[in-house]
């Protein structure tokens, strides 16, 4: 990590008890968390289904954390503005996503997100090589790194994440870029792991299934604080 007091810990909603989205969500605002990340899944790009701006909008009324929207979607173009107008912060896309006949260019995406003055990020999947972000990276926040195939909560993560990590957090230090863009890393973060991603160069920890299923959420995140 580029530098230790950058570290941010985001709640994923995904490993919440969706019969009690508001309790769950006044968790985090009573905790050291200062993200929450909202996992959006259309049942085309992954094998699932989640929720939609009404879903967020009605939880941003209850909570003044930074909600990073997170574009698991076959078409992520489509899904910019009415998750902007429900209230998102930042707004991150899948690369590979892109490369669908059915959406536009990442440029297209980025500068939509900007426009809306949100923070924007790009997300690859495990097998996508983080080489091709790199004609992004002057234009985008975070790197969305997944540890886990993307779809479902409660995965185990994949170690060789680490490597792909310190390969980004390398080259942007290389490029000058470390300031920057900060690199955001998804799936499997457990209390066990958590140290070597932030090793590794890892700055924003999203956990999810950690944090909403132990027995004292709060104090999980704080101990995820305390490096």
């Amino acid at each position: 990590m580029s530098n230790s007091k950058n570290l941010i810990i985001a709640p994923s909603l995904l490993g919440a008890d969706f019969s009690k989205l508001r309790s769950e969500v006044e968790l985090c605002n009573n905790s050291k968390a200062e993200w929450l990340h909202l996992d959006i899944m259309d049942q085309q790009f992954v094998p699932n289904l989640s929720f939609g701006p009404a879903v967020v909008k009605s939880l941003r009324n209850h909570s003044d954390l930074f909600f990073d929207v997170h574009l698991m979607v076959s078409n992520p173009f489509d899904m910019l503005i009415p998750f902007i107008d429900a209230g998102a912060n930042g707004i991150s896309f899948h690369i590979e996503a892109t490369e669908s006949r059915f959406t536009f260019p990442p440029k297209i995406l980025i500068n939509m997100i900007k426009k809306n003055r949100l923070k924007c990020g790009i997300a690859i999947k495990p097998k996508t090589p983080f080489s091709i972000l790199k004609k992004y990276l002057d234009f985008i926040d975070y790197i969305v790194v997944m540890s886990v195939e993307p779809g479902f909560g409660g995965q185990s993560f994949i170690p060789s994440t680490l490597n792909k990590i310190s390969e980004i957090d390398s080259f942007l230090k290389n490029n000058q870029l470390r300031d920057k863009i900060l690199i955001q890393v998804d799936g499997g973060v457990k209390l066990e792991n958590y140290k070597d991603v932030i090793n590794a160069g890892g700055d924003i920890l999203v956990a999810g299934s950690q944090v909403f299923r132990s027995n004292n959420p709060i104090k999980t995140i704080q101990t995820m604080y305390e490096k």
